[in-house]
Formats: structure tokens, sequence, C-alpha cells
């Protein structure tokens, strides 16, 4: 994309990449006026290293699948393409220099907001972003007065997002695929299609 532009990062291991993750992608460019959010999937996560997550190349190619043809929505490989585990100021680093001059907003749900102190340096990552967007749930209160006190850059970086209440998770999914129950409304046709195809997630 030519020139200057307000670029959404949405980090996750997406394991795999369903309908609720598409809608909150599509609500956050939409509210925060980004030109592109960019999938950045995590092949190591730090906090996930106790439970076996499917090869990164495979969740890659249902990223590909759920976003093709979606306007807007773009994939970075900027956490496969290099060993882990993987910290997200790392990697905002590393697309600052594949976007220079573009805005970086990062995309968070408020359940991780609450974490963000105990994050790999979060006050050199609040620095290195522009923006932190915050996906905030119907009902949610969140309580910035300890976040702000210990983290008084935040106040300058935040931005919500109105998120809808969607109870669809990748850990629901996995495990309906392996008890081979009901869960093809909850994903995009495509992923469906290849999760039934390869047998990914059986028991």
């Amino acid at each position: 994309m030519a020139g200057l532009s307000r670029r959404g990062i949405f980090g996750g291991t997406f394991d795999p990449p369903h309908l609720g993750h598409l809608i909150l992608a599509a609500e956050a460019r939409w509210q925060l006026g980004l030109d592109e959010v960019l999938f950045v999937l995590t092949a190591d996560p730090p906090h996930k290293q106790h439970r076996k997550i499917l090869d990164a190349e495979i969740r890659l190619e249902m990223v590909a699948a759920a976003i093709e043809g979606q306007p807007g929505f773009g994939i970075s490989r900027v956490e496969i393409d290099r060993p882990g585990p993987h910290f997200v100021l790392d990697s905002i680093e590393l697309l600052r220099q594949a976007y220079p001059g573009d805005e970086l907003v990062y995309l968070i749900g408020g359940d991780s907001l609450h974490s963000l102190p105990t994050w790999h340096r979060p006050p050199d990552f609040l620095a290195a972003i522009d923006a932190l967007g915050v996906m905030r749930r119907p009902g949610d209160e969140i309580d910035l007065a300890d976040l702000l006190d210990e983290l008084p850059i935040l106040r300058e970086k935040l931005e919500f997002i109105d998120a809808p209440l969607l109870e669809i998770a990748s850990r629901e999914i996995r495990e309906r695929v392996a008890e081979g129950g009901h869960y093809r409304y909850y994903l995009p046709p495509a992923v469906f299609k290849l999760i039934e195809a390869r047998g990914l997630y059986r028991a």
C-alpha cells in the first residue's frame, strides 16, 4: 500500500482462526480508521509453552484462507521467519522496518490490557507503537487508575474499540473437532474445508 498508512497489528496463535477473529478485526478497522489490519501469527507464544500448537505454516494457511478476498486484511510472517520465543516488542521493531513511516496500532483485548505490566518491557513496547487499540466488550469495566500509575505513557496511546460480545473460542472449536461435535458455523467456510480435508485437531 503506497503512502502513509494507519495499520492495525492483530497478533494471535489463530489455532484455528474463526469468525470472531474476523469480526473483531473488521470492527477495529472501521472504528479506528485503519487502512489495513495485519494478522500477525505467533509461531511460538511465550505464554502457551505448556500446550501443543498446530504447525505455524498450517495455521498461516488457514488465516490466508480466512481472509482471502477481504479488502483491508493482510498477513505478516514477522513472527514465523525468526526463531522464538517471540516478544511483541521485537515484532514491532521489525514491522517498523517493513512499513517505514506508517502508523502502527497494536490491537488487544480488554483482558490483555490488565496484564500489560507483565509483558516483556512494557514501557518500551508502548513507546514503540503509535496507539494501543483495546477491544472492549459490552459490560466491560476497565479500571485504568493503577495501570496509568504504573505505565503513564499508556494515557497517550489508548484507543478503545466497542466490540460485540462473541462467545467463540479457538479452544472450544478444537475440542469440538476432537470429539466429533458441531463446529462448522464458527469458522469461515474455507477454514472449515481445510480442517476437514486434512483431518486437523482430530483426537
